[in-house]
């Protein structure tokens, strides 16, 4: 007789379905593992034997054949661990057979027979409720996969309590989801003495989820202005918390089963490798762009990166999502951030600083920025510089508005952009608008058409350049609750893109 039991093979952030087939036939003793199983998978026989023999069951000396099917898809990792022994345990009439085909289990076995949290518990959970079925999992992964809702989570401790669960003696309750949390802040964008250029562009950037370019002199507050985005961001939808979570699941950095409702804020170094920031490695893992999924990805030492990793970041900021081919794996990961960069306008900085001349002017800013390709730098679309702040405005008591009310205006433009959009566009910000969609939605007014055409033709705008200043400007017309797009709203727009291209 076959058994049957179910647990599933990851994808990106998809999960596929695994049968994991089990058949105790006359033979020599042999415990064989089939269907494409790594190395991990295949060392399951040895985890299973002994944790099974922890709980006074004892093999039988027959031949003991494992399939994972589909067979031609590889299966990777420690969870198959716990579904190898369901079956085998539904082989050998332990547990019923009927009982564990109703569900999709996953889990690494202790030698003693407990169940170590694994990664990819809630993406498991979203597979198994598109199946029908519920989860088994470990105890401390319960929490995580409980978030959703659609499907009935079993938290086991250890193998024993999965058997006493499946026999009747012992029902395991429910697991329950964990605590969603917000950290708070103590960055506030009243800490920046003056700047308030660059907190109006960030405004903007937050509100529509704009990409901005920083450049300045070293010490002008670049880096410090960087960190006081996340609070000025509104905490994640459930929708966007869920899609956000299934990525950190991922790569284990869920607390304790808890989902975060602040936006992620990764900030990799330059010396980062192209792995690292797009994704890839041996196992196709998320990189830097994918972890900032529906947060912010702040890039210090722009031009320091590679020119390899900057130009990989080409073609996810035009479309939101990664696709890391390899020879063994093609996985596609969403990758929809907020890219804040800043540099150095010159190797030494202080190109632009009237105060201290720079020695190579200008072939030491030419040389530097260039590092930084025409195209990657026609997808910003704010683009600013940071001037050095006088050592008096230093010694001036804070100003401007706090994080606090900056945050209520963008949480407001959002909220605008939420009713507009809908669930049907497929668009959630200003950003993600382009086609027809975005002509509908920022078209400006007869001046304000009349003033970005002058430009657009002064300043050699390409078609990119040009569908970014009108989402641009829709934002700022959102932000001051205005329907139409104004002759300002294209005016400020334009400020913020063609100064740096000019110079």
């Amino acid at each position: 007789m076959v058994s049957r039991a179910y647990t599933v093979a990851f994808q990106g952030v998809d999960a596929r379905l695994v049968e994991v087939q089990c058949a105790v036939s006359p033979g020599l003793p042999a415990f064989s593992i089939v269907g494409l199983p790594d190395k991990a998978v295949s060392e399951a026989r040895d985890r299973v034997r002994t944790a099974l023999g922890s709980m006074a069951i004892a093999l039988p000396s027959k031949r003991i054949t494992i399939n994972l099917s589909p067979a031609d898809l590889p299966k990777e990792g420690s969870h198959f661990d716990l579904p190898i022994a369901l079956a085998l345990l539904a082989s050998l009439e332990i547990v019923p057979a009927d009982a564990i085909e109703g569900m999709v289990a996953l889990g690494e076995l202790s030698l003693d027979g407990s169940l170590v949290p694994v990664l990819g518990a809630l993406p498991a959970a979203m597979a198994a409720a598109q199946e029908e079925r519920g989860l088994l999992c470990p105890q401390a992964s319960g929490a995580e996969a409980a978030w959703v809702g659609a499907t009935q989570v079993i938290g086991a401790a250890s193998l024993g309590d999965v058997v006493r669960h499946f026999t009747g003696q012992s029902p395991i309750p429910a697991a329950e989801p964990g605590e969603v949390t917000t950290p708070p802040t103590d960055r506030d964008l009243r800490d920046v003495k003056g700047q308030e250029r660059a907190k109006r562009a960030l405004e903007i950037a937050a509100a529509g989820r704009h990409h901005v370019m920083l450049v300045g002199s070293p010490g002008s507050g670049k880096s410090m202005l960087a960190a006081r985005i996340p609070g000025i961001l509104p905490p994640l939808t459930a929708a966007e918390a869920l899609d956000t979570s299934m990525i950190q699941s991922l790569c284990g950095l869920l607390d304790e089963g808890g989902i975060n409702r602040a936006r992620p804020f990764r900030e990799p170094h330059h010396t980062a490798s192209m792995a690292a920031i797009v994704g890839g490695g041996r196992n196709a893992k998320p990189g830097e762009i994918s972890l900032a999924h529906n947060g912010v990805l702040f890039m210090d030492e722009f031009p320091e990166f590679t020119r390899a990793v900057l130009e990989t970041l080409r073609q996810p900021l035009e479309t939101g999502e990664v696709m890391i081919a390899r020879a063994n794996a093609h996985v596609k990961y969403p990758c929809k951030f907020m890219l804040v960069a800043a540099a150095n306008p010159c190797k030494c900085g202080y190109l632009t600083d009237p105060s201290r001349a720079c020695a190579r002017v200008p072939a030491c800013g030419e040389d530097y920025m260039g590092r930084i390709s025409g195209p990657l730098m026609d997808r910003f679309d704010l683009r600013l510089e940071v001037p050095p702040v006088a050592f008096t405005d230093l010694d001036l008591p804070a100003s401007g508005d706090s994080s606090a009310e900056v945050a209520s205006r963008v949480a407001a433009a959002r909220q605008v952009q939420a009713a507009r959009f809908g669930d049907a566009s497929g668009s959630r910000q200003n950003a993600d608008a382009e086609g027809a969609l975005l002509e509908e939605i920022a078209t400006p007014d007869e001046d304000g058409r009349a003033l970005l055409s002058r430009v657009a033709e002064r300043f050699g705008l390409s078609a990119r350049g040009y569908h970014r200043v009108l989402r641009v400007a829709r934002t700022i017309a959102d932000l001051d609750h205005s329907d139409t797009v104004c002759r300002p709203h294209v005016a400020e727009a334009l400020s913020f893109r063609v100064t740096t291209a000019a110079a």
